[in-house]
């Protein structure tokens, strides 16, 4: 067998594609709010300890809203999407959606059989069709800040999925 050959299967099939969704900033600024009501809520007890719950309480948050937020991967031939996995060979080619076509899909373009995980603040998608005959989920519609690259990681995928 050529090495060359083997190593650069080797490196396709090591090639990944990784994004947290992570809320919008805006999600976040609202979030730091917790800190002055916490504060304000426990104020006439004791203004001190007001201030330290309040802080806590929304770091806390802000925390758990970037660590809980769902990731989108591919690696090797499998896409992973929150906690939904496929392996490639069973994915169409993939389509990339920004701006209004993006907004159509995720709203009255959704199809109600489509399995998705869209994420508010986040523009941009890739519909990625199902080929599977005994998958009742015609597509999968993932939010992703950079569509071009999560679409390339697929369609890479696909590639090694059928070699």
């Amino acid at each position: 067998m050529d090495t060359s050959t083997d190593s650069v299967t080797q490196t396709r099939l090591m090639q990944k594609y990784q994004e947290r969704l992570t809320p919008s900033l805006w999600a976040f600024g609202a979030a730091t709010v917790l800190a002055p009501m916490g504060a304000l809520v426990l104020a006439p007890f004791d203004s001190t300890l007001g201030l330290i719950a309040g802080t806590a309480l929304a770091l806390v948050v802000i925390i758990a809203m970037a660590t809980f937020a769902p990731k989108v991967s591919v690696q090797g031939t499998v896409l992973r999407a929150g906690r939904a996995h496929i392996d490639a060979a069973w994915l169409g080619a993939p389509e990339q959606l920004t701006g209004e076509e993006a907004r159509n899909a995720r709203g009255v373009g959704l199809d109600h059989r489509a399995w998705h995980l869209v994420r508010s603040g986040i523009d941009g998608a890739v519909r990625v069709p199902i080929t599977d005959p005994a998958d009742p989920a015609p597509y999968w519609l993932i939010s992703t800040r950079t569509p071009d690259r999560l679409a390339a990681a697929i369609q890479n995928a696909r590639r090694d999925a059928s070699s």
